[in-house]
């Protein structure tokens, strides 16, 4: 696989900075909150914290996990905080969020991988603020349906859990994970709650093929996935995988439409897309 160490013309961002992301950062701060923006060094925090808006990492900021392509930090992770989610709700209501995000670190330490502080978490901003709409981003709980049924049942109102990357890839990128598992599971949040809004995303750029990306859209509208988003994959760190193919923008939109003819109702597609990137549009 060929290493590509620069950029293109079409990768780029805006340095952090402005009234807006010096107010995000605040409320993190005095919060003492976990942001994916910060951990996972997400390429759209500038634009994303200075429209006050922040996806908030529950669990601490330690993973259980060493996935290939992601920045945030793996080893024994803190103690569950239980008062995290009120601080949380607290931050979403100082920012005066519509649609807030929620995701955290995996914790394959917890009998039920943290579903139930995700649940925990998303009351208590309902409870603060009915009308702001929460979107929770999971990781896979090992498959257990039990600890993903807390979360469903719970007020949320997107269930998002990220596909990642084609079959072929996961031995080398997401080794914890497994592919019929996170299919398994977006299809069982939609058979306990069908109206429930379900959502995953893919990365593209570390080696996979059109046909199998093609594949993998096929096989997520085929269990009632509603909402996608395809993003560039960029290598973090020099110990990270190394990014195999810079995808231009028309090749994004051009898998966008492809995806919409096969039923998603949303497809969010670009080289800087994430997970939680514009996610109050997707609904």
């Amino acid at each position: 696989m060929a290493v590509v160490r620069r950029h293109p013309e079409w990768i780029k961002v805006r340095a952090p900075g402005g009234t807006g992301y010096a107010a995000t950062k605040r409320v993190v701060q005095e919060l003492a909150l976990h942001t994916v923006c910060e951990e996972a060094r997400c390429p759209n925090v500038a634009e994303c914290w200075a429209h006050r808006t922040a996806t908030f990492m529950l669990l601490g900021d330690v993973c259980t996990r060493n996935c290939g392509y992601c920045a945030v930090a793996h080893g024994k992770p803190i103690a569950v905080d239980p008062h995290e989610p009120e601080r949380v709700a607290d931050g979403v209501a100082r920012l005066g969020l519509r649609h807030v995000v929620i995701t955290s670190v995996d914790r394959d330490d917890l009998r039920d991988g943290g579903a139930g502080h995700f649940a925990a978490t998303a009351r208590a901003i309902k409870h603060r603020l009915p009308a702001c709409a929460v979107e929770v981003l999971t990781p896979d709980f090992k498959g257990d349906l039990d600890a993903l049924a807390q979360v469903v049942d719970a007020p949320i109102d997107v269930f998002n859990h990220n596909t990642e990357t084609v079959p072929r890839l996961y031995r080398r990128a997401r080794p914890g994970g497994r592919y019929e598992r996170c299919l398994g599971l977006l299809a069982a949040a939609k058979r306990r709650r069908p109206a429930l809004r379900t959502k995953t995303g893919l990365m593209l750029g570390l080696g996979e093929e059109r046909d199998e990306v093609l594949a993998v859209l096929r096989d997520l509208a085929d269990v009632g996935c509603e909402i996608v988003t395809l993003g560039q994959y960029l290598q973090p760190t020099r110990t990270h995988l190394p990014v195999a193919r810079y995808l231009p923008p028309e090749e994004f939109a051009e898998l966008r439409r492809l995806a919409l003819a096969l039923g998603f109702h949303h497809v969010e597609s670009g080289p800087l897309v994430r997970s939680s990137y514009h996610a109050w549009q997707h609904v």
